[in-house]
């Protein structure tokens, strides 16, 4: 399974939000302080995460390859150009929310997030977090093989701790896996108490970026129910099967609620790469 992230998946993204160099600087310098100076004593630390070693099995199968083992290939390549890209345009904007879905299930939304996920985690000195929002049907423990972890809707619920769910796979990746499927997910994603919980891992852990992996969009109603979160989505355009009206009802779907920051290509004919915007 090959992405082509098909040119420049990202160059026509949203409106750039006007905002000083010298405003920018001091967010950051706000945000770096509070990372090293947190003052409550009884919140976890990055550093005191539970570690994980994802495991190799879908590389060695080749179902869903991590590029983290195919570094000089083209699709490690533009995995790297999403990832810087997707930094720009986040810190351009001051976003750190990031969803990734796909108009219909098969796609390789899950696929993207993760290959993003590590891809973003080799910045040194940055924090990702991964989390498994595809409630019904989670593959992100399944792709690093992580098999048995995490109860996603207990943790949004506030009835799992922060430092018991969120796992850390190396120095700059930490992980909310999944592995209880939840039919109720679009109603667990609406809950008060969710957007609370995210708030409170993002605060405490200052992240950079969090990804979401999502369900598809046009299955079920989970990723409009949770828009109101997120500051941009990345959505996934298999080259077998989506067509020209399922990007367009995403895009309804989106407008007015968040931002459509690119549409990546994957499964596309080497001769015939294609980028939509």
């Amino acid at each position: 399974m090959t992405p082509a992230p098909g040119g420049q998946p990202m160059t026509k993204g949203p409106k750039p939000i006007k905002r000083s160099h010298e405003r920018a600087m001091q967010h950051r310098l706000m945000k770096s302080a509070a990372r090293t100076d947190l003052t409550n004593p009884d919140a976890p630390r990055w550093q005191d995460l539970r570690g994980v070693s994802p495991g190799v099995r879908s590389h060695i199968l080749g179902h869903a390859p991590l590029v983290d083992f195919h570094r000089e290939t083209a699709a490690s390549k533009a995995f790297d150009l999403l990832r810087t890209r997707l930094i720009q345009t986040i810190k351009l904007n001051g976003w750190s929310r990031i969803a990734i879905s796909a108009p219909t299930s098969g796609c390789g939304s899950t696929f993207t997030a993760v290959n993003l996920a590590l891809s973003l985690s080799r910045v040194p000195g940055s924090r990702t977090v991964l989390m498994d929002l595809n409630l019904r049907n989670p593959g992100v423990a399944d792709a690093l093989d992580l098999h048995g972890e995490g109860d996603m809707r207990a943790f949004l619920q506030g009835e799992a701790p922060l430092a018991r769910h969120i796992v850390r796979a190396n120095d700059t990746l930490a992980l909310g896996l999944n592995s209880t499927p939840d039919a109720n997910a679009a109603e667990c994603l609406h809950d008060p108490r969710t957007a609370r919980t995210l708030d409170r891992m993002r605060n405490t852990f200052q992240t950079d970026i969090v990804l979401y992996d999502m369900p598809a969009m046009l299955a079920h109603d989970d990723v409009a129910a949770f828009l109101p979160q997120v500051d941009g989505v990345l959505l996934i355009s298999d080259g077998t099967q989506t067509q020209a009206k399922h990007l367009a009802e995403c895009e309804r779907i989106l407008d007015g609620q968040t931002q459509l920051l690119g549409v990546i290509l994957n499964r596309a004919r080497a001769s015939g790469i294609e980028s939509y915007s």
